[in-house]
């Protein structure tokens, strides 16, 4: 059994200490839609909701909360999506930004978005309304963009923009005569370099092959492709910014570096990030540690 049918095995007896009506919401909701999502912690709760007459289900490993009873029928729309209830996309990713940074937010959005999920109609009722989360998820959804295929691909445009490094996604390339070459997951705009983000796939040996061969046909044209890490990106972010200042032939700028650590460590992409989260959804579930106490 694969791990995504676990899931839904999992999340199908869930439904036995829920109500009815109740619906999956959230990461739950994201995992059962298949989104791209930030590197969640071991031991992530259920997240579900329940309209607000209902009981609201205690279990532990479960967060259960109230739907907002809404006068517009389109947003409270229940779903069904592999068998199982779950909240529409985009109240999903409202209870997402009441947990989740902004670097998590934009790589859910964008899949959300890629996928052909979000309605553009429910997003904007959605954002025009003053809501708990509401202020997040509009930064999020402004820096979003349907056309990064991985989460690797979202959290490396995100870092050039940080950068303040322009750049264009899923451009493609062509020879002297109109060729197509390959598609890169990022071009610099005013320059001839590609930017792509090597995840682990890219070590799989047929990928691997694959990724040689498109390497020499590239070498036929004026691009010069970099590619980057994980690590690069959450652990030496110092080391690639100087990269960049580099073959840009510009200063540095050290409020550059700041404002990316800071969502960084704001995001479930850093130990502090996690450790934060689930102590919140700790607290949420009535867990209380008294391990640490005197």
């Amino acid at each position: 059994m694969s791990a995504g049918e676990e899931l839904l095995r999992d999340l199908d007896a869930w439904l036995c200490v829920l109500p009815p009506e109740a619906v999956f919401t959230h990461v739950t909701a994201a995992r059962i839609r298949g989104w791209h999502l930030p590197p969640l912690p071991e031991q992530v709760p259920v997240f579900a909701a329940v309209h607000g007459g209902e009981r609201r289900a205690r279990r532990p490993g479960l967060i259960c909360s109230r739907l907002v009873e809404r006068d517009d029928a389109t947003l409270s729309k229940r779903e069904v999506v592999n068998g199982l209830p779950v909240d529409t996309p985009e109240e999903c990713l409202l209870r997402c930004a009441r947990d989740l940074g902004h670097l998590d937010l934009v790589v859910m959005i964008d899949s959300a978005l890629r996928c052909g999920h979000v309605d553009s109609g429910r997003m904007a009722a959605l954002l025009a309304s003053r809501r708990p989360g509401v202020r997040a998820l509009r930064a999020a959804w402004v820096a979003a963009d349907p056309r990064s295929e991985s989460g690797g691909e979202t959290v490396l445009r995100i870092f050039h923009h940080v950068m303040e490094v322009p750049v264009e996604p899923q451009v493609e390339v062509r020879d002297g005569d109109g060729r197509f070459v390959a598609r890169a997951d990022l071009l610099v705009i005013g320059t001839s370099l590609l930017h792509e983000y090597d995840g682990a796939g890219h070590r799989d040996r047929g990928q691997h092959r694959s990724d040689l061969r498109r390497e020499r046909k590239l070498a036929s044209t004026p691009y010069v492709r970099r590619g980057f890490s994980m690590d690069d990106l959450i652990n030496q972010p110092a080391v690639t910014m100087h990269e960049l200042d580099r073959v840009l032939g510009r200063t540095h700028q050290p409020g550059r570096l700041r404002r990316w650590r800071r969502a960084v460590e704001q995001s479930l992409y850093s130990p502090v990030g996690r450790s934060r989260i689930m102590n919140r959804w700790h607290r949420e579930m009535g867990i209380v540690d008294w391990s640490r106490r005197p």
